[in-house]
């Protein structure tokens, strides 16, 4: 689900693919009826709020985490919200902290289905992982469309 909210800017250069009521999930969980058997991006933080009475299919995008900071790092400054006085290390264990407890809830969870897919797997093998989607999500699926929109030019926070 898409509404266009967000547009195209120097951070997503291909624009968003957002819903922006998502965003009000923890307080309106049942707003997530309205993305029935579509596709809704829903940050890790909102995953907790999903209430029961739905099955879920979930790809979990899996980054490494410097490079997730360095890439909202680089977002804040442009926008000129950057705090210097932030801890960065103290944001890392917070972020992976995070990341374990959503993790078990998944796990903990018997409606939700979930694939991980590593970040730099879709770089290195767009049609396989494209492949492996469509398997998930058990609906055939144009692969090769797919597969093109992976533009390995905006991979541009790496680690080193």
């Amino acid at each position: 689900m898409a509404d266009g909210e967000r547009q195209a800017d120097a951070d997503n250069p291909r624009g968003y693919l957002e819903w922006e009521r998502i965003k009000q999930l923890p307080n309106d969980p049942g707003c997530i009826a309205e993305g029935e058997g579509k596709v809704v991006k829903v940050i890790s933080r909102l995953l907790l709020s999903l209430p029961t009475g739905h099955e879920y299919r979930v790809i979990f995008m899996q980054r490494p985490l410097p490079e997730v900071l360095a890439s909202q790092d680089q977002m804040l400054r442009r926008r000129g919200t950057y705090k210097e006085a932030t801890n960065p290390a103290a944001i890392a264990a917070a972020f992976d902290k995070h990341l374990k407890e959503v993790y078990v809830w998944l796990d903990s969870r018997s409606d939700m289905r979930v694939v991980r897919v590593p970040y730099h797997e879709v770089l290195k093998q767009p049609a396989d992982i494209s492949r492996k989607l469509s398997d998930f999500l058990g609906i055939s699926l144009n692969i090769v469309a797919m597969a093109q929109q992976v533009d390995s030019s905006l991979y541009r926070n790496r680690t080193p």
